[in-house]
């Protein structure tokens, strides 16, 4: 017997049953899509979809090169014909504004745009963090105000309520200013780190001289004190910068969204400015991260576009699952509606007949295949989790009726014309 080829480590199946180390079924996934698909579409959000994979430079120029993503994470390979180096996307943002630009579809027209799909980072795997995982991510393009910041982080809000987590969520907020803010910021959060740099825990002595911001994100408890007492970007903010995240936060009150100031919020990629903001939680262990975003208001100049305000969103679809199918109220049911079982010659193609014309009038159809004892076919129906059971026998077959079965019982079995059948179904259904 051949040897069995295992899936890659950190990459998961999404099987219809709940497997022992992931417990994500395909149904459950679906249940979310549609309920994504509907909040979306309720916002005013247009969906894009752009290829897993693309050119190394545009994560290299929008992430930036320092950032642990581009340094350690990416999947980064050759194009075999040209040498072109080409990598599998660690996020979604620097996707959709690439092609933003490219067909220009800022011209004269700010965009409000969604995706959903898988990224890629070779990281070690873990409870909610994978190699491929996959993403929800909202972009809002070209509008400037304090007002779009206040109903992305609303619209978040509301997809909390949708799931049923709202109550186990967390909104943390800071403002990382515009960019000389942000430099003179950078100046002395290193002068002052720096000064520390015997306490420094080796990652941090790295990111000083590669990302000195993201020493603020340290996780290690013998930092804390030191990340605390370190130079707080609000208060390197002028007066422009102040005035948005002020308004930013009245409209946050406004919406009666609650929300926690935190200065040592900076968001891991090197594109952000102003307004950040992450939806945290406690009952995921060490992945408490469950949404963040943020302004980018420079990067589509920097993509080759036109400057243009922007700001967006995004969220782990496996790490969000994980508390939904916990805490949440989500339900995915994959069950048929109705099962069909038949039973002597020529049951079965009239079955299945029946089984068309039940699709046709918006019924999901399970229909039995091969030839069993009407027992044990009964016994898959019940398996299937199926509402109803249509049942086609030899009386079935030579008077033109079907035998309809409740499983839940609420309505008595019952055998009823061929041209009932439809009506009859629809009846029990929406009793």
């Amino acid at each position: 017997m051949a040897q069995k080829i295992q899936s890659v480590k950190g990459m998961n199946d999404l099987l219809p049953v709940e497997q022992k180390d992931f417990k994500l079924t395909a149904a459950f996934w679906q249940a979310f899509e549609d309920t994504v698909t509907r909040w979306t579409k309720s916002y005013g959000y247009q969906q894009i979809r752009t290829p897993i994979v693309e050119q190394t430079g545009l994560f290299v120029r929008s992430i930036g090169e320092e950032t642990d993503v581009v340094g350690k994470e990416m999947y980064t390979f050759s194009d075999s014909n040209d040498a072109l180096s080409l990598s599998l996307r660690p996020e979604g943002t620097a996707s959709c504004l690439r092609a933003v630009v490219e067909h220009n579809l800022l011209y004269n027209n700010p965009q409000k745009l969604w995706y959903m799909g898988p990224m890629f980072r070779r990281e070690r795997p873990q409870k909610g963090r994978y190699r491929q995982f996959h993403q929800v991510g909202i972009e809002a393009l070209g509008f400037e105000g304090p007002d779009i910041d206040a109903e992305i982080v609303a619209m978040s809000a509301d997809l909390w309520q949708k799931l049923g987590i709202a109550e186990h969520l967390t909104l943390e907020i800071n403002s990382l200013g515009n960019r000389e803010e942000r430099a003179a910021h950078r100046a002395a959060l290193v002068a002052y780190l720096s000064s520390h740099e015997e306490k420094l825990d080796e990652d941090s002595k790295r990111r000083l001289k590669t990302n000195p911001l993201r020493v603020l994100d340290s996780k290690n408890p013998d930092l804390q004190d030191i990340c605390n007492a370190a130079p707080r970007l609000t208060d390197y903010l002028g007066e422009e910068s102040l005035a948005h995240y002020q308004r930013f936060k009245a409209m946050l009150g406004g919406l009666n969204i609650a929300y926690v100031e935190n200065p040592r919020l900076v968001r891991g990629l090197d594109y952000y400015n102003h307004t950040v903001f992450e939806w945290t939680t406690d009952k995921l262990g060490a992945q408490a991260t469950v949404c963040g975003g943020g302004r980018y208001d420079g990067l589509i100049e920097e993509l080759g576009g036109k400057p243009a305000a922007s700001i967006g969103f995004a969220m782990g679809i496996e790490r969000l699952l994980l508390l939904v199918a916990e805490y949440g109220s989500l339900q995915a049911d994959a069950a048929p509606d109705v099962y069909t079982v038949h039973q002597s010659e020529g049951a079965d193609l009239q079955a299945m007949k029946y089984a068309q014309t039940l699709r046709a009038a918006g019924f999901n159809v399970l229909q039995h295949s091969g030839y069993q004892s009407l027992k044990a076919q009964m016994k898959k129906a019940d398996n299937s989790g199926a509402r109803f059971v249509l049942i086609v026998a030899q009386d079935e077959l030579a008077a033109q009726t079907v035998t309809l079965k409740d499983m839940q019982g609420k309505h008595p079995q019952q055998t009823v014309a061929a041209a009932d059948l439809i009506h009859t179904l629809q009846q029990w259904k929406n009793a």
